[in-house]
């Protein structure tokens, strides 16, 4: 995709919010001069903002993902994959910008209780954890809808002895881990690994690796609540 391309994608996702917000503001809300004035810079500034963001995955996290898909399906090294699925899936997990609001807001609303640095290192082990399991399914074969079932039967049985507060922010870290970060170089894994010649699995087994990481989240937020 090139920079016109991009330009374009951007657009589309920015100029609907915005006109909105001009309907509202020139009808109903009428913000202060000052404060619309800062919506339109910072409208601008997003406008710049994913189009780097969009350029840097497009040429890089993507191309790495990929990589790394057709290194770990040649391989087949069961420790190599355990150890690169959590230690990839901690890193780009970590450096999602959602998990640092979630975690910041966890952090206000517990007074301080749950520490924001716990939280985002829970979830990203969660995270990195079950990535692995994904890589373990497809070199193994193993039924995603038999995984997805057993772990969310676990995900229900530890939200009986959670607390209500984690049970609904463990739910919460498991939308924010599906973000701008981790999704594209969660799928770039699965199109490396359909990618390589003759590979011993079937496209569509490659797929899936969101639906399942995102269950790691919720489960080590369920854990941590079961701890405090």
């Amino acid at each position: 995709m090139n920079f016109k391309e991009t330009i374009i994608e951007v657009l589309q996702a920015i100029l609907p919010i915005t006109i909105a917000v001009f309907l509202l503001q020139f009808t109903i809300i009428r913000l202060p001069i000052r404060e619309f004035m800062i919506f339109l810079f910072g409208v601008v500034l997003t406008f710049s903002g994913f189009i780097l963001f969009l350029i840097g995955v497009r040429y890089s996290l993507l191309p790495i993902g990929e990589e790394f898909g057709v290194f770990l399906m040649k391989n087949e090294n069961l420790w190599l994959l355990i150890g690169l699925g959590i230690t990839l899936g901690f890193a780009v997990t970590i450096s999602e910008p959602g998990l640092q609001v979630l975690a910041d807001q966890v952090r206000d609303v517990s007074n301080g209780e749950i520490p924001k640095s716990l939280l985002m290192i829970t979830v990203s082990l969660g995270l990195g954890i079950f990535l692995a399991l994904s890589l373990v399914r497809i070199i193994y074969k193993i039924s995603l809808r038999i995984i997805l079932l057993g772990s969310y039967i676990l995900v229900f049985l530890l939200a009986i002895f959670s607390s209500p507060n984690y049970f609904a922010v463990a739910f919460d870290a498991s939308g924010v881990t599906t973000g701008p970060m981790t999704v594209p170089f969660i799928l770039a894994f699965g199109v490396g690994m359909s990618s390589v010649s003759g590979a011993k699995t079937t496209s569509g087994d490659s797929f899936g690796f969101v639906g399942l990481a995102s269950v790691g989240p919720i489960l080590s937020v369920l854990i941590l609540g079961m701890i405090f």
